[in-house]
């Protein structure tokens, strides 16, 4: 799309490729003249807001930097719980962690954007819920990032002491985030008093 923004050419490629992504009636030769992106998203922000500004540099690049106010305009709308919790996780991962653990739907966006993160920096399991860590069998049940499949793990805390972070989607609640933490705690025979 940036490439035709730049240069033009034959629109039936791009119109082809997003047949089921436009409004009835969008035409990529009329409107791609005039841009507005308002960023409404759970994905990762950076990731975001790189494709804005990918968009903007191809209309740069068309028109020259000093014309890009009359052909695109961005608005930086994204969810403030979701890159609070990006921008937690990044500090949390300084510290010498060993296993990361992601709480939340494993269709939500914003949980997938978190599992992806942490496990750039350590070992990370996303898991939908509390009821995924099952003490008794020293299991866990969790889908790795990318994968569309739970997968089950034993023996994943290993031995000797641990350091271990906890996160969740923006819209996972505090006491199934509180849930988990005991479950975690009762895999090595703890309990929270």
């Amino acid at each position: 799309m940036c490439a035709y923004i730049e240069r033009g050419g034959d629109a039936a490629p791009l119109a082809q490729h997003f047949e089921h992504a436009v409004s009835d009636g969008f035409d990529f030769t009329r409107d791609l003249d005039r841009v507005g992106v308002a960023n409404q998203t759970t994905m990762l922000a950076k990731e975001s807001l790189a494709i804005a500004d990918r968009v903007r540099d191809a209309f740069a690049r068309r028109f020259g930097a000093d014309k890009i106010e009359e052909h695109f305009r961005s608005f930086d709308t994204i969810c403030s719980a979701t890159q609070e919790r990006q921008d937690a996780v990044l500090d949390l991962v300084k510290e010498p962690l060993d296993i990361m653990i992601v709480i939340g739907g494993y269709n939500s966006s914003n949980t997938m954007s978190l599992a992806r993160l942490c496990s750039e920096h350590v070992r990370t399991y996303h898991v939908e819920d509390a009821a995924c860590i099952e003490p008794q069998r020293g299991a866990i049940r969790h889908q790795a990032v990318g994968d569309k499949k739970e997968a089950e793990e034993t023996a994943w805390l290993g031995l000797g002491p641990r350091a271990i972070g906890v996160t969740a989607g923006a819209s996972t609640p505090n006491n199934k985030i509180g849930e988990a933490v005991e479950r975690i705690l009762q895999t090595r025979g703890l309990a929270i008093t």
